[in-house]
């Protein structure tokens, strides 16, 4: 026995670190640590992922550092209770509806609140080294045959062999919490062996094993996100079987496969989510999974239109965003179609309507005008009023008592846009001075009509409407009032929304990459300014404008 050896692990166990941490338990030179050797001579220390998770959200805390970037509209209420299930160590279920952000919740702990680990390079069920008992770790330095007294996973047998064959230069990886993070849909193909793992035939094949070696074991998701998260989507599908091999998890923190000899300690955080009707539906989670989960915590929906606002730039793929222009009340237009069919009696809320509906409404509108008009003309892509009804084909809710087809969806869906842009345009035109609003009325009793339409540029000498109509800026030469109309409502009101917006924005560190929602001199952004004007004079008490056609505004005289 090579006595060197045994002191250098000897002394590694049952000294303290030398070193300064960086994150909850790992070193703060972590990066310069690339062996067993410098891992041992460090005294590194494991701590394990319920103390991990605490101790850096505490930190966090401390200076005053928001770990759950991303996660929008809970501040009041989720975020509190999920720090307080994480410093009382529980693992937790997310009570809600479809797009609340509870899978982003479970994603945004690993990467923000677990430390990087060291893991053996070449394993797959992230071993750490210094985890394995110090007797046993002498005798693979030295490769000799291990003594088993407990029937515990500690290492894989793949750990195991690389450490025989690389002795104390055997490589080191630091993995981070994202990289620890497992995730399942609960659907019915899901098996209990998908959970815990089971007999790999190829490997008895391939190694001549007995069926029941350790090293046929072929992990499952349990131990595959070991020292890190298991997030379970929809929980309560999962049938009564597969619920049960989670219990001594929960209670026990390990678990049994198969007829193996040997129990498994995969130190996982376990965050699952649920639809409301399955978790309170009898027996949809099994009593004594329903118990041992410590926590039940609900979310909803953003309760504001602004938070919803702030979600749908932060979640939305646009491209070429340098090109592209979205006014701050096309915006507060598509969200507030959520909102509206979010409280509607029509629309089944017990299955919800989804932040992606405003989320794909934006990418969709956006598409829109780049088709009708910034490809074609090479222009700035800028979304209209004209442009919003596009978000039929994204416009994803189920209706309540009527026959759910598409024809009933469609006629809801077309009324609750027809509510948002008059609720939207009212907005802006009641903030318009009244002798103005006169001098408009006046100019639409001289020049009768001013047309609109997706395909008319805010500028252009060569573009033309069916009916000879020219484009919009032309047209306002002939209404004076209405050019000062814009100008009212683009500075101040336009301009001051949109910074207070972009500046909530950059507080949320949300990357805009180059996309912005204001430029006062574009043609085409004063073109979308102009059918917002007009369907707010159309939409007043006392209107003073009539919407002849879909493209035709005239006088109400």
């Amino acid at each position: 026995m090579d006595n060197k050896l045994v002191d250098l692990i000897n002394h590694s166990y049952t000294s303290n670190p030398v070193y300064f941490e960086k994150f909850s338990g790992t070193p703060e030179n972590y990066l310069e640590i690339n062996t067993l050797y410098d891992l041992l001579k460090v005294n590194y220390k494991y701590f394990g992922i319920a103390k991990q998770i605490r101790e850096n959200l505490i930190l966090c805390l401390r200076q005053d550092v928001n770990p759950y970037a991303g996660i929008i509209g809970y501040d009041d209420d989720v975020i509190p209770a999920i720090n307080r299930a994480i410093l009382s160590g529980h693992d937790f279920v997310l009570v809600g509806q479809i797009g609340q952000a509870k899978t982003k919740i479970a994603e945004t702990i690993a990467s923000t609140l677990l430390s990087p680990i060291p893991v053996v390079r070449g394993t797959n069920t992230n071993d750490i080294p210094t985890e394995i008992p110090a007797n046993h770790l002498v005798c693979l330095l030295e490769d000799r045959d291990i003594e088993r007294i407990s029937p515990e996973f500690v290492v894989s047998k793949e750990c195991e062999d690389i450490i025989r064959n690389n002795g104390l230069d055997t490589k080191i990886d630091w993995i981070d919490g994202s990289k620890r993070y497992r995730y399942i849909l609960a659907t019915p193909d899901i098996s209990v062996k998908d959970l815990v793992g089971q007999v790999d035939a190829i490997k008895i094949a391939k190694k001549g094993l007995e069926t029941y070696d350790i090293g046929t074991y072929s992990p499952g998701q349990l131990l595959q996100a070991r020292h890190g998260i298991l997030c379970i989507d929809e929980l309560p599908v999962l049938d009564t079987r597969k619920q049960v091999s989670l219990l001594s998890v929960l209670q026990e923190g390990k678990f049994t496969t198969g007829a193996y000899p040997v129990y498994f300690k995969p130190d996982v955080k376990i965050i699952s989510t649920a639809n409301p009707i399955d978790y309170t539906h009898s027996g949809k989670i099994i009593e004594p999974l329903f118990d041992r989960i410590k926590s039940h915590i609900n979310t909803h929906y953003p309760i504001n239109i602004y938070d919803e606002m702030l979600i749908m730039i932060q979640e939305a793929k646009i491209y070429s965003p340098y090109y592209v222009i979205i006014p701050y009340f096309i915006l507060k237009a598509i969200c507030t179609v959520t909102h509206i069919a979010r409280n509607s009696s029509d629309v089944n809320q017990d299955k919800g309507v989804s932040v992606r509906m405003s989320v794909h409404g934006l990418e969709v509108i956006v598409s829109e005008a780049e088709r009708i008009r910034s490809i074609k003309h090479n222009i700035k892509t800028i979304p209209r009023f004209s442009d919003l009804f596009s978000i039929y084909q994204t416009s994803k809710f189920e209706l309540s008592d009527l026959d759910d087809n598409s024809e009933n969806r469609f006629r809801f869906l077309n009324s609750f846009i027809e509510k948002s842009i008059k609720n939207i345009s009212l907005e802006y035109v009641q903030k318009i001075p009244a002798n103005l609003i006169n001098q408009i009325k006046e100019d639409f009793s001289k020049n009768k009509t001013f047309f609109v339409s997706q395909s008319l540029l805010g500028s252009s000498d060569s573009l033309h409407h069916d009916n000879d109509a020219l484009d919009y800026n032309t047209q306002l030469s002939n209404y004076p009032s209405l050019h000062n109309a814009i100008e009212n409502i683009i500075n101040p009101i336009l301009n001051n929304e949109t910074n207070v917006f972009t500046t909530s924005i950059k507080n949320l560190k949300i990357d805009l990459h180059g996309l912005e929602f204001f430029v006062d001199n574009d043609k085409e952004f004063r073109a979308s300014v102009v059918e917002l004007i007009l369907e707010g004079l159309r939409n007043m008490e006392n209107p003073i404008i009539t919407k002849k056609d879909i493209n035709t505004y005239q006088s109400s005289s």
